[in-house]
């Protein structure tokens, strides 16, 4: 349930800002990345105690293959969230359907932008390399088991926000499967769907992946060694935070 309503509130506000913007035919990244920090922190502060506050099924698949989740909960984590992004899309459908451009808009759905030509390749490395860095935040605060979790929450959200900021304009900075896949559904907008899985949901799952095993193999091993390892697996992820 957190996984589910964590994921409905982060999606349903990114999406709600972006329709927004594009209702005023002003798309300011920077307001649209301050919100994906915003929302990420108070979720975070708010339901890591809980889940882990993934958020996010690439997040999940990167922790579950460095055993900080188990694969069966990791499933149901995944499932959640995708429901959760369906569910934000359908609300904000159902809010925004009035407002000017909305639909033409997709309801926020990401979409490759003209300025990299459509290019699902580069689109490809915009949404691995902004997944890489927010993934390598949350293993050094939040897995890390040195690290200190006071500021992870907003370390996090930070991570996020500013990879929106700097490569928003090429993807739409989504960078979650979920945050993708909800709207896009809502709205059919997937631009042919192969492209879709390719640039939003095989780069994020492995920008993560990358991410989490760098960070691991290279800041985290190196101190396990004589104390078991890594920390063995759990059901909810990341560490509590705040």
């Amino acid at each position: 349930m957190a996984e589910f309503i964590g994921t409905l509130a982060l999606v349903f506000f990114i999406c709600s800002a972006v329709v927004l913007f594009v209702s005023a035919r002003f798309t300011d990244f920077v307001v649209i990345g301050l919100v994906h920090l915003f929302a990420l922190f108070f979720l975070i502060q708010t339901l890591a105690l809980v889940s882990g506050a993934h958020l996010n099924p690439a997040v999940t698949v990167a922790l579950a293959a460095i055993k900080q989740i188990k694969p069966p909960d990791a499933v149901i984590y995944v499932v959640a969230q995708l429901a959760g992004g369906v569910a934000a899309g359908l609300l904000v459908r159902a809010l925004f359907t009035e407002f000017p451009n909305a639909e033409a808009q997709n309801f926020g759905a990401p979409g490759l932008s003209d300025r990299i030509g459509g290019k699902v390749g580069l689109g490809m490395l915009a949404e691995f390399l902004g997944t890489f860095f927010l993934m390598f935040t949350i293993v050094g605060v939040a897995v890390n088991p040195r690290s200190s979790k006071d500021w992870a929450a907003l370390a996090i959200g930070g991570a996020l926000g500013v990879g929106v900021m700097a490569l928003g304009p090429l993807t739409g900075g989504s960078f979650n499967p979920a945050r993708a896949f909800g709207p896009a559904l809502v709205a059919d907008s997937f631009d042919g769907f192969g492209k879709f899985l390719l640039a939003y949901v095989l780069a994020p799952i492995l920008g993560a992946l990358a991410a989490a095993f760098a960070y691991s193999v290279m800041f985290i091993a190196p101190h396990s060694e004589g104390s078991g390892g890594m920390e063995a697996e759990g059901s909810g992820g990341m560490e509590p935070v705040g």
